[in-house]
């Protein structure tokens, strides 16, 4: 297992992206988290196999919602952590 951190830069907030990208996230099998930056970016920490967040990334950039458009995406690797579930963090 391994995680990385997605940083989503485009119109991602308030098109129903961090939803969409949860649902994505639950159907392949990842753990992790995802959260609106003030920046107006979307950040997302993500634990799954190495296929499983290639897959991930692939979706996450071309669009996980109609309405998002994605200008950005920069992964990084990061320190392995476990979650329960994949979850979506509100202010």
């Amino acid at each position: 297992m391994v995680t990385q951190h997605f940083l989503v830069t485009g119109q991602v907030q308030g098109v129903g992206f961090r939803w969409s990208a949860a649902r994505l996230a639950q159907q392949l099998g990842i753990t992790g988290t995802v959260q609106n930056l003030s920046t107006g970016q979307v950040a997302i920490v993500a634990s799954g196999d190495t296929a499983q967040l290639a897959d991930f990334a692939r979706q996450i950039k071309a669009g996980v919602t109609p309405w998002a458009i994605v200008h950005d995406l920069k992964v990084t690797a990061a320190r392995t952590q476990r979650f329960a579930e994949f979850r979506i963090i509100t202010r």
